[in-house]
C-alpha cells in the first residue's frame, strides 16, 4: 500500500523555492505549454501555479520531495491529469513522411 503524503517544513520550503523559480523564469505549464497566471495565489484559480510531480507520488512516494520531479503546471491541468502518466505528444513533424 502507498505511503500517505506528509507535508513537512522541508517540502514546504522546496515548494516555495520552486514557485519563486517559476515566477522568475515565467515558466509555462509543462502539460499544455500555455502561460501560467503567476499573479494569482498558487492553487486558487484554474490558471494559477501549482506544483505537479512528473512521476505521481502514488506511483513512487520516494520522489515526493525530489525537486527534479517537480513541474510547473496550471491547477486545472494538474487536476485533469490526476495520478495518470502525462499524455505528451512527440511534437511537430518537420515534414509529412506518409501519404
Amino acid at each position: 500500500m502507498a505511503k500517505a503524503r506528509v507535508s513537512t517544513r522541508a517540502f514546504q520550503k522546496a515548494r516555495d523555492r520552486f514557485f519563486a523559480e517559476g515566477l522568475k523564469d515565467d515558466a509555462p505549464c509543462w502539460l499544455c505549454g500555455q502561460p501560467i497566471d503567476y499573479a494569482a495565489q498558487p492553487g486558487t484559480t484554474d490558471d494559477s501555479h501549482e506544483l505537479d510531480h512528473y512521476v505521481p507520488v502514488s506511483v513512487d512516494p520516494s520522489l515526493q520531495y525530489d525537486p527534479g520531479n517537480f513541474r510547473h503546471a496550471h491547477r486545472v491541468c494538474n487536476i485533469l491529469r490526476g495520478a495518470s502518466p502525462p499524455k505528451l505528444s512527440l511534437g511537430l513533424h518537420s515534414r509529412r513522411w506518409y501519404t
